[in-house]
This record gives structure tokens, C-alpha cells and sequence, in this order.
């Protein structure tokens, strides 16, 4: 992992203080920010959302979905996960804990949204860090691959759906115009724009030409990151420092489902006797989160001050430890996974 990556949760909390603070300190800067809207779409945060999403799609090759029958098994373990189950199992979640369990230390007005925030994250499978925690667990470099290509096909279909299903069920309005606007601008159009310049990189300069480029777009789409994160605490710093457990209990149903999923996921993929090194991606692509596209689609649908883009950026808070903790869990039971499942030899290269 990168230093950034590795310290991830550090830099979140940094960013929550330089939000806060300068919230305060220059309420007119991040009002006109704010206000800098076109049909319903900020625009300083579509500029923030594609410098951080486009890099991680030039990593996608699409072309290695051709390889997606090798694991089919654990395809259709995390496949199950990433869109039958962890969605509703993350609506049902926010029901019992924000809905019913911590109702009395919430505000009242924000219950709604803070469920709606929780099941826009949960919706959307991780595509770039899942290639770190693969590698993390020796996962078949393959399989990682294909799954995530496989994901990022069906979140361009799935993806509004399901969350207008789910907020349906939760009795919170879905402005479906601005849900589908913002699937095609932070998934279709950002694909797009990704695989066009890979293919004409790879066509002009090979790998090196497109290791150079990302090289060039990392420290910008961290920035970019960084940035979204201070503006999004800039907007909710009076709401954190009126009730600062908020972000603590918005944690708990986060941190049920990771763990519900992954261990879901791993031992599905154990019954079903598929390898350990396509088990362990297939616990994490299961479990983790494309906050990224929940951040955008959150601040689009409800705003910069609403409960839903603070749950998303809970989300970016504790992605890094508790996924690492998921990690440590799958290399410590291998033993034990491999006792059990039997796993069949890795299949030939056709």
C-alpha cells in the first residue's frame, strides 16, 4: 500500500479538523461553492469526482471479462453479495440501528437521510482499492480483475434501480432525474472517457506509457479527494460539533455489514470449494465500498449539508482499518479454509 492509502483514515480525520475550521472561518467561500449548481449537479464537485474516479478506471481492462468463467464459483459468490445481498442487508441495518436503536441521539430531521446515505454506499462496489487488498491476501490477480471489470459493467445498469428501490421501501423521495444524471456523469461518461484513452495509450505506447500517465494522475486524484472530503466537513461542521457521537453511530452499521459480507462471502466461496486465493478477493469485493461514486451521488441527490453525504464520508473514514482487519482475518484462517474446502486445481488458461 501507499503511504496514502496505508494512512487513509489519518488524512480523513485531518481533513474533518481543516473542514471544520475553515467552515467557520470562511462560511462565504463554501456557500458559493455550494451554489455553483447546474440542473442540480455541483459543478466544483464533478471536476473533484472525475479527477478521482478516472484514473481508477484506466486501470480497468475491460477485455479480461473473457475471463470471467475461470472462477465461476467465486464470480457468483461475490456477485450474489455485491447485488443481492449487501444493499438490503446495509437498508436493513440503517433501519434497526438509525431508524429504531439510535433514533433518540440523532436529529430527527436527518433520520431519513442518513439511511438514504448508508444505502447509496452500500450500492456500489469498490473498484480501486480492491486491488490492494487482493494483493494483500495473494488473491488471484486474474479473478480480481475480471470481478471488478464484471462490477463496474453492471453498476452502469444497476446501480439507480437499486438504490431508488431501496429508498422507495424507506419512504424517502427519489428524485430520479438527478439519480440517473449522476449515473451517467460519475459512471458512464468516466468509463468511457477511461477506456478511450487506455486503448489509445496502450495502442501508442504500451503498458509504460499508461504506468506513466496514472503515475501523473495519482497525486491529482488524491488532492481531489482531500479537497471533496474538506468541503464536504466544511458544510456539516456545525452539525458534528452540535452532536459528534453522530459520526460513531453512523460507523456501527457500516462496520456489521463489512464484516457480515466478508464472512459471508468467504464462506460461501468455502462450501462451494473454490481457492482460497480467489475466496479472499471475493470476501473483499464483497465487503467494500466505491465511496468515491456514494460521496457524488450523495451530495447530487441531497447536498453538501445533507445526513447522507456524512454517512458516505463515515464510510471513507474507517475504510482503510476495518478492510485491513478483513485482510489480516482471511490470511490467518487459510489453514483452516483449506481444510475444509477441498479447493480444485486452478483451472487452465484457454
Amino acid at each position: 500500500m501507499s503511504l496514502f492509502e496505508r494512512y487513509l483514515t489519518v488524512w480523513v480525520a485531518l481533513c474533518i479538523v481543516a473542514g471544520i475550521a475553515l467552515g467557520h472561518v470562511m462560511p462565504g467561500f463554501f456557500h458559493a461553492v455550494g451554489a455553483a449548481e447546474v440542473a442540480k449537479v455541483n459543478l466544483p464537485v464533478a471536476v473533484l469526482i472525475w479527477l478521482m474516479v478516472i484514473p481508477m478506471l484506466l486501470k480497468i481492462d475491460f477485455a479480461s471479462l473473457r475471463h470471467v468463467g475461470r472462477h465461476w464459483r467465486g464470480i457468483g459468490v461475490t456477485l450474489f453479495i455485491n447485488w443481492a445481498v449487501k444493499p438490503f442487508s446495509m437498508a436493513a441495518l440503517g433501519w434497526l440501528f438509525i431508524g429504531y436503536l439510535f433514533q433518540p441521539y440523532l436529529p430527527a430531521d436527518q433520520i431519513d437521510s442518513y439511511i438514504a446515505g448508508l444505502i447509496i454506499l452500500a450500492a456500489a462496489p469498490c473498484t480501486a482499492m480492491v486491488f490492494v487488498w487482493s494483493n494483500l491476501t495473494r488473491g488471484e490477480p486474474h479473478f480480481t480483475l475480471s470481478q471488478v471489470a464484471l462490477n463496474d459493467t453492471i453498476m452502469v445498469v444497476a446501480f439507480a434501480p437499486i438504490v431508488g428501490l431501496l429508498l422507495g421501501l424507506s419512504a424517502i423521495t427519489v428524485p430520479w432525474g438527478t439519480l440517473v444524471l449522476s449515473v451517467v456523469l460519475y459512471i458512464v461518461i468516466p468509463v468511457i472517457i477511461a477506456q478511450v484513452v487506455r486503448r489509445s495509450l496502450l495502442a501508442s505506447g504500451g503498458q509504460p506509457a499508461l504506468d506513466r500517465l496514472l503515475a501523473k494522475l495519482g497525486p491529482a486524484s488524491l488532492v481531489a479527494l482531500l479537497a471533496t472530503l474538506v468541503l464536504l466537513f466544511g458544510f456539516q461542521g456545525e452539525q458534528i460539533l452540535a452532536q459528534p457521537a453522530v459520526i460513531g453511530l453512523l460507523a456501527v452499521p457500516i462496520l456489521i455489514q463489512v464484516y457480515l459480507n466478508s464472512g459471508l462471502a468467504y464462506l460461501l466461496n468455502r462450501a462451494a470449494g473454490e481457492q482460497h486465493c480467489v475466496a479472499g478477493p471475493s470476501a473483499l469485493i464483497g465487503a467494500s465500498n466505491f465511496f468515491e461514486l456514494a460521496v457524488a451521488a450523495a451530495i447530487s441527490l441531497f447536498g453538501f449539508n445533507s445526513g447522507a453525504a456524512l454517512a458516505t464520508v463515515v464510510g471513507v473514514l474507517i475504510e482503510v482499518p476495518v478492510m485491513l482487519s478483513v485482510v489480516w482475518i482471511v490470511n490467518r484462517s487459510q489453514g483452516w479454509y483449506e481444510r475444509g474446502a477441498a479447493p480444485r486445481p486452478a483451472p487452465r488458461e484457454v
